[in-house]
């Protein structure tokens, strides 16, 4: 039913084509530096990163894009442990779980700062306090849910980077904490936009993230899996 509403918001967006157009204007994606810091290239094997940013239909969807990911699965983190999750208890803000996205990469082929870049850059606006566009609540906030202290240091370190040069006209409130635990949400919430490409809300929220990474991200872009 939650997730209907959702669906419903952008059914009405077709009736505010222009209001739309002049809204994700002000929140366009941005360029960014490379971060200056970044995880030891020693490092080999699958390793993984979550993100958070808003509804994880678009950050999936993003992520599944970039070169370099092997799985990019949407799911809730950043929560108290008492149950497993569901969209429904995590669409009433009460369990303290976002929206997220766990990302499986090879570090040979992208690295964890530049998944940090993308996602800054294309997946959501890190400047927007607990909420996401249309979406609003704790659990569409900007967060980085670091799996240990190398990822912890590269992650501030960006901010701090990002936050010195002045990059975004308003501050950045993306959240860096530890990952408790990772829940796979439910199966209709994989690979959402790919499944349903026409569906207003992807079409007016999360399509133009994709073509934002593939226009300043070229080397990185791939076709989805």
């Amino acid at each position: 039913m939650l997730k209907m509403e959702k669906v419903l918001r952008g059914a009405a967006a077709l009736g505010l084509v222009i209001a739309t157009a002049a809204c994700n204007a002000t929140s366009a994606p941005v360029t960014l530096p490379a971060p200056a810091t970044d995880v030891s290239a020693s490092k080999s094997g699958l390793q993984t990163a979550v993100f958070a940013g808003g509804c994880f239909w678009g950050v999936e969807a993003v992520f599944r894009h970039v070169k370099g990911v092997s799985t990019a699965v949407s799911g809730y983190a950043g929560g108290g442990k008492s149950g497993v999750p569901s969209y429904e208890t995590v669409s009433s803000g009460a369990t303290g779980h976002a929206e997220s996205v766990e990302v499986t990469y090879d570090p040979t082929k992208v690295t964890y700062g530049q998944l940090l870049r993308v996602f800054f850059s294309v997946a959501h606006d890190p400047t927007q306090l607990n909420r996401q566009g249309p979406d609003h609540g704790t659990q569409y906030r900007s967060a980085i849910f670091f799996v240990d202290d190398e990822q912890k240091r590269v992650a501030q370190a960006y901010i701090d980077q990002l936050t010195a040069a002045k990059t975004f006209a308003s501050p950045i409130v993306t959240q860096v904490a530890p990952l408790p635990a990772f829940y796979k949400a439910e199966d209709y919430h994989q690979n959402y936009l790919a499944l349903h490409p026409n569906q207003p809300y992807i079409v007016f929220n999360d399509l133009p993230k994709i073509a934002a990474l593939k226009k300043q991200f070229p080397d990185l872009y791939i076709d989805a899996k």
